[in-house]
């Protein structure tokens, strides 16, 4: 047995006897997406994680994502195997920020992105994904929004909706780094490939594309589309997805890789289910407060 073999059968048996279960963002490593219950986007593993009858919750993914599993199910153990996996997104707007621009704009509807803390959360009117935030954003009575922390997926929205939207000044580091020049270059090497680009890109490269959208909606393009070859303007790991379920098409990453996710290992899912750590806490305050703008975000999907 190798050492690969013996660290999943150990993991395997770990979840048995925690009653636990594994979720992992698709911008996971190959081997932990492999071991994985479930892989998905920010929704999807929203979902999952209120759905399910285990005990435990292993979030691979990043902090804000373990948070969220955790205001979810606060009757749950959400354990996050490093506790440095961070999101520079979700550090780029505090609550404190953006509670004061509520106070000073009444009327003003704040939809924060699922990319953000739990505090941020806590002061929002309600949340989104990068798969629903234009259906979340038309389904409000406010005509004035302030999109929050991405402006890239906020000037996206805006595209889609008829919503006066101002914009907060973050972005995603993974997505601000692809260029329209790397994009183009890509297509020049591989003439007949289909770009497809999430909606975190920057406008530019967002308009050279054949399609924009979340992973989940990268991932059901692809399957029902008949083209072979694709650029692919996301994090690179998500292409081990695409592959898997897709062996027959060839996908081309742009190089951008996402620290907090990448440093999430088998080895630390191991010792996460052997210790019961790291706890994932959000104070019960914050809690039931974010909770009311993510309850209402899933009661639209």
């Amino acid at each position: 047995m190798t050492n690969l073999q013996k660290l999943t059968a150990s993991i395997q048996k770990l979840k048995k006897e925690r009653n636990a279960i594994i979720l992992a963002h698709v911008y996971q490593r190959g081997e932990v997406q492999d071991i994985a219950d479930y892989v998905g986007d920010s929704l999807d593993l929203s979902r999952m994680a209120v759905n399910t009858k285990a005990d435990v919750i292993v979030f691979c993914g990043v902090q804000f994502m373990a948070e969220t599993a955790a205001i979810l199910n606060s009757y749950k153990t959400i354990l996050l195997p490093d506790k440095n996996a961070g999101c520079g997104l979700a550090d780029m707007a505090t609550s404190e920020q953006i509670l004061k621009l509520k106070n000073q704009n009444h009327g003003l509807a704040i939809v924060s992105y699922v990319n953000s803390s739990a505090e941020l959360k806590a002061v929002s009117d309600i949340c989104c994904t990068s798969s629903n935030a234009v259906d979340v954003v038309n389904s409000l009575s406010y005509n004035s929004v302030l999109f929050v922390p991405d402006r890239n997926l906020g000037s996206y929205t805006a595209e889609h909706s008829d919503k006066n939207i101002s914009l907060w000044d973050g972005f995603c580091y993974v997505h601000e780094n692809i260029k329209p020049g790397a994009i183009q270059s890509l297509k020049e090497k591989h003439p007949k490939a289909e770009i497809i680009v999430h909606p975190e890109c920057i406008s530019a490269v967002r308009h050279m594309a054949d399609f924009t959208g979340s992973t989940s909606q990268m991932s059901k393009y692809v399957k029902k589309s008949q083209q072979k070859e694709f650029i692919v303007g996301t994090e690179d790991n998500f292409i081990y997805r695409l592959k898997s379920d897709n062996p027959d098409k060839e996908f081309y990453p742009v190089n951008t890789l996402c620290e907090g996710m990448n440093i999430i290992t088998l080895e630390k899912i191991k010792l996460a289910l052997e210790r019961m750590e790291y706890k994932v806490h959000v104070p019960e305050e914050t809690s039931e407060k974010a909770a009311i703008a993510l309850d209402r975000m899933l009661s639209i999907l």
